[in-house]
């Protein structure tokens, strides 16, 4: 019952991005990436991130070996050096810990004790978070949350896919399902970066383009476009979240088997887009809108040149 969901994860691994989920507890957040990682040809780990998590935990660390009488430092390597790293509950640990992430995630690589680490040219991280814990929480900082290509927002199930998990759950717990599961040729990593290749030669004509840059300005000039806009923005959107449009509105394109960029691509992603990269007012927030409102009256006061 999640098909937007995982067409926001194959389109964050086809854009060559990292993704932020946010749902209630229960929603197969973790499962959904799980999933993903087993059907590839990929490395996977899973890193639970807690309050007394350190940085060398995720990155790794310098371990002093001695061989013959002859003693070295060498680097271990962390669980971040993955093609798939899940960062479950990212806002739980502290914030030294999350910022071990963001080297990672912008310039793929780590660096430990001077020395620097490139990680696997297929690398993604995904981050998972409750919106309803507070306490023994960290809240991500906009310049992390930036760095996320994509926020999806993960929902309740309806009662018709409700009733088809728990059948789906029962089949797994029978003794065939986990051979049926088994069976599946993993997808090559190769398949990733040729698609990648074709995502890339996507077209986006200058109307498009200019259609992306009207959209940003308007959460960064929102009293240009509204009186109503500018007293519910706080700050607007960095030029991440142009590149962000232009990269995400591709790949959608791409699946839908088309080789040029409509409006409808761009308003299609435009939410997971820029939903984290907006920042509210007070006043947004006292008037309970969300960033998902804001978004949605950006798209309806900016026109298609």
């Amino acid at each position: 019952g999640q098909r937007d969901v995982i067409r926001n994860l194959v389109i964050g691994l086809l854009a060559n991005g990292n993704l932020l989920m946010e749902g209630l507890p229960g929603l197969a957040k973790t499962r959904a990436v799980k999933a993903m990682a087993t059907n590839m040809d990929a490395g996977f780990s899973r890193i639970q991130f807690t309050p007394d998590l350190l940085p060398s935990d995720v990155t790794g660390t310098e371990v002093y070996h001695q061989v013959d009488g002859k003693g070295e430092f060498r680097f271990e390597a962390g669980p971040i050096f993955a093609n798939i790293v899940l960062a479950d509950e990212v806002n739980r640990a502290p914030a030294k810990v999350q910022a071990a992430l963001l080297e990672a995630m912008e310039e793929r690589q780590i660096t430990v004790a001077n020395t620097t680490h490139e990680l696997p040219p297929l690398f993604m991280v995904m981050a998972t978070q409750n919106p309803i814990e507070q306490e023994g929480t960290y809240p991500l900082p906009e310049a992390q949350m930036d760095r996320f290509l994509m926020h999806v927002y993960i929902s309740y199930p309806d009662d018709a896919a409700e009733k088809a998990v728990i059948r789906l759950v029962r089949g797994e717990t029978a003794p065939s399902g986990k051979a049926a599961s088994s069976d599946r040729e993993p997808i090559p990593q190769s398949a990733i970066f040729q698609a990648r290749d074709e995502i890339a030669a996507v077209r986006i004509a200058e109307p498009m383009e200019d259609y992306i840059v009207a959209l940003v300005a308007a959460t960064r000039r929102p009293a240009v476009f509204s009186e109503d806009l500018a007293k519910y923005i706080q700050v607007g959107v960095s030029p991440r979240g142009s590149l962000a449009l232009d990269k995400v509105s591709r790949a959608h394109a791409w699946l839908d088997g088309r080789d040029q960029v409509t409006p409808d691509d761009i308003r299609a992603v435009i939410n997971d887009c820029l939903r984290h990269r907006i920042v509210p007012s007070f006043e947004a927030q006292a008037d309970g809108v969300t960033t998902d409102d804001i978004v949605a009256m950006v798209v309806k006061l900016v026109a298609v040149a």
